[in-house]
């Protein structure tokens, strides 16, 4: 009887200290989210004012300009309500849209050499940066979130206590982001 009750106690305390842990990985998986949304609204910030600026001297890239802010309005509408997929799917677009626009700006000197432009640039790369980081830093919580959700004896019982496997941030197999980068170093 005796041994009884100190299996059912031990039990029990594993229990709970499994519980706390998934519950732990958990919150932060939500925060490292969380983290990822915080960069991807100062992006979402800086484009109208990177695309004001460079809008006078770009007359002639009118098309690339459209599809920045047609690819920054998809990606704030996904990010209200959206699901992991749809939001990666809309956010790739933007990177796309915003990698032609700093591609096309190379092409204008006094882009180039107006301060605005290129702070707002630079700042841009530093939250693309960010983002980067901020993405690698949230699969790796999620990483380790499922593998506790998955080894044994946890795996008995992680369902049963209401927890699920998280999503990692990951490119679909049909993003352009897949592509290789075209380089041309003709003249």
């Amino acid at each position: 009887m005796t041994l009884l009750v100190i299996v059912l106690l031990v039990l029990g305390a594993w229990l709970v200290m499994t519980f706390n842990g998934l519950v732990k990985l958990r919150n932060q998986v939500a925060n490292a989210f969380r983290q990822i949304d915080v960069q991807l609204k100062r992006r979402h910030d800086l484009i109208p004012n990177l695309v004001e600026s460079v809008k006078g001297e770009m007359k002639f890239e009118k098309e690339t300009l459209e599809r920045v802010v047609q690819a920054r309005a998809a990606a704030v509408s996904a990010g209200q309500g959206g699901n992991m997929n749809e939001i990666l799917a809309k956010e790739g677009q933007l990177t796309q849209a915003l990698g032609r626009l700093f591609a096309l700006s190379e092409n204008y000197p006094n882009l180039k050499s107006n301060d605005n432009v290129r702070q707002l640039m630079e700042e841009l790369t530093h939250t693309e940066n960010q983002i980067g980081f901020s993405r690698q830093f949230y699969n790796d919580v999620v990483t380790k979130f499922n593998t506790a959700q998955q080894v044994f004896p946890t795996n008995l019982f992680a369902s049963l206590l209401g927890f699920s496997p998280s999503e990692l941030w990951e490119l679909p197999s049909d993003s352009p982001e897949r592509e290789n980068v075209k380089v041309n170093l003709s003249i």
